[in-house]
């Protein structure tokens, strides 16, 4: 049985005191501190809409009624579509889908316990290894193919997505070429330009830099992305001690701020615009001020995020299910199911990274993917919670059986035995006896069976017609 698009929210880190503090502070951020914004084409719509600019210290500044207004003009509800419309995924309000992410330069080899670089290749096998996977929702480019320069990795990354698996495909861009591109593909494949707002195939990332700051490149990707309509997901990434306050809360104001920065600026550039409030919010070791990715405060500031969207009424990208550990051990299990399940039960809508990335998000693993799977499955069956009415409650059932009987022949029994537990595809259930008559295998061998049964028959996901339409109109592809 999968899940999907269910409804979580029973965690709440935040009191609704904490989180109208939280709001308070952010507004008073961006109209006493302000923001910087290195885009030119940024400053002058944000002048343009009434905010305060200083264009010798690229300094903005917006009072709460304008911030307000710009917020309330973002859609609540988006909706990011599949290829197959069985894949379609609807965000906003507490509903929550889980899938891949990252920009990983490494590939993993467990039965060798080395990495090497990612290639496009990767990016097309971990895209059909994951359009067979149920629990992990949508497939966000996870991998950077070394051998493509800056030029070609657009165009090929969603290519290779979007001709691999049938889910929804999001990914971070480079350059304003290369946006354009991917859109006229897309445009291709979905039909027509009109076909693809309707129902958009493709998502976009544009993060804003800790703290306060909307620099060129994305300033001006961000405007791109905007006026085409194209869903975007504006993430902020402040580290505790490091580009944010220490503490979580404070931490927690710096990403409203800077997320909801990208928000503005795509109203600004199109009211309606769809577009993500996100956080990829965490903390940093401080004895060498590296980035950690595995830690349980990641996953209390993605649940806190997840309110902050809530309270505003905005869809949320968030952050979950990586690992700090360098090989699949117990740490990268704990750390993986740990932070997922934090943000699924805040309601956090899309949660990203939630599947295959290891050692700080350089690196992802073929076998990781399969094991979060499972991990994913056992997340959201806990947002499932326990129905309680009078067929679950069972009490006719208990009354006829009795005190010492049993209920394993019942018919109750048999209607809710598999709607009602998680079926694990991956996990061992068995005795040790039966395990090692079986060869005894770890948790990731098997995965590496699993792995290799999936990707036995490559397929291409696009038509062969579609598929051949795009490859002759953009040249840039290297199929």
């Amino acid at each position: 049985m999968t899940r999907k698009g269910l409804e979580g929210g029973s965690f709440k880190v935040l009191t609704e005191d904490s989180i109208l503090k939280v709001h308070q502070t952010a507004m008073q951020v961006i109209e006493e501190v302000g923001f910087e914004v290195q885009s030119e084409m940024a400053l002058e719509l944000f002048e343009g809409a009434g905010a305060s600019v200083d264009w010798e210290k690229q300094l903005v500044r917006l009072n709460e009624s304008k911030i307000k207004e710009l917020i309330e003009a973002a859609p609540s509800e988006i909706r990011l579509c599949g290829q197959d419309e069985a894949h379609d995924i609807i965000l906003g309000g507490r509903r929550v889908y889980a899938g891949t992410g990252g920009t990983a330069l490494y590939v993993y080899q467990p039965d060798a316990n080395q990495k090497r670089l990612a290639s496009m290749e990767d990016l097309r096998c971990i895209a059909r290894l994951v359009d067979k996977l149920d629990n992990i929702h949508f497939f966000l480019l996870p991998t950077y193919p070394n051998e493509l320069s800056l030029e070609q990795v657009d165009v090929n990354r969603f290519f290779a997505g979007l001709d691999n698996t049938t889910k929804h495909v999001m990914g971070g861009v480079y350059t304003r070429d290369g946006v354009e591109q991917v859109i006229r593909m897309a445009q291709i494949i979905a039909g027509s330009a009109e076909n693809l707002r309707q129902r958009p195939l493709i998502s976009m990332i544009a993060c804003i830099i800790s703290p306060l700051r909307i620099d060129k490149t994305y300033g001006d990707l961000l405007v791109t992305i905007a006026r085409n309509g194209i869903p975007v997901a504006c993430p902020s990434e402040p580290l505790c001690g490091a580009t944010s306050p220490v503490t979580l809360a404070g931490t927690l104001v710096v990403q409203t701020v800077d997320s909801l920065l990208g928000v503005m600026l795509t109203q600004i550039v199109n009211p309606g615009a769809p577009v993500l409030f996100g956080s990829v919010a965490t903390n940093t070791d401080l004895r060498d001020l590296k980035y950690l990715a595995g830690s349980v405060e990641m996953g209390l500031l993605n649940a806190a995020g997840a309110q902050m969207a809530q309270f505003y009424q905005l869809p949320f990208y968030a952050t979950g299910g990586m690992t700090d550990s360098k090989v699949l051990d117990a740490q990268s299990g704990y750390e993986s199911a740990l932070t997922n399940l934090l943000c699924a039960l805040s309601g956090a809508n899309f949660i990203h990274d939630a599947a295959g990335l290891m050692e700080f998000a350089m690196t992802v693993c073929y076998e990781k993917y399969v094991m979060d799977n499972e991990i994913l499955g056992m997340v959201m069956r806990a947002v499932d919670g326990i129905k309680v009415d009078d067929d679950t409650l069972a009490f006719d059932l208990i009354k006829q059986v009795g005190p010492g009987g049993d209920f394993v022949a019942a018919r109750h029994t048999r209607h809710f035995m598999r709607s009602e537990h998680y079926q694990p595809s991956l996990s061992d259930r068995n005795s040790q006896e039966a395990w090692l008559a079986k060869g005894g295998k770890v948790t990731w061998e098997r995965a590496s069976e699993i792995v290799k049964d999936l990707l036995i028959k490559p397929k291409y996901s696009l038509p062969a017609q579609v598929r051949q339409q795009v490859l002759s109109q953009i040249k840039e592809i290297i199929a």
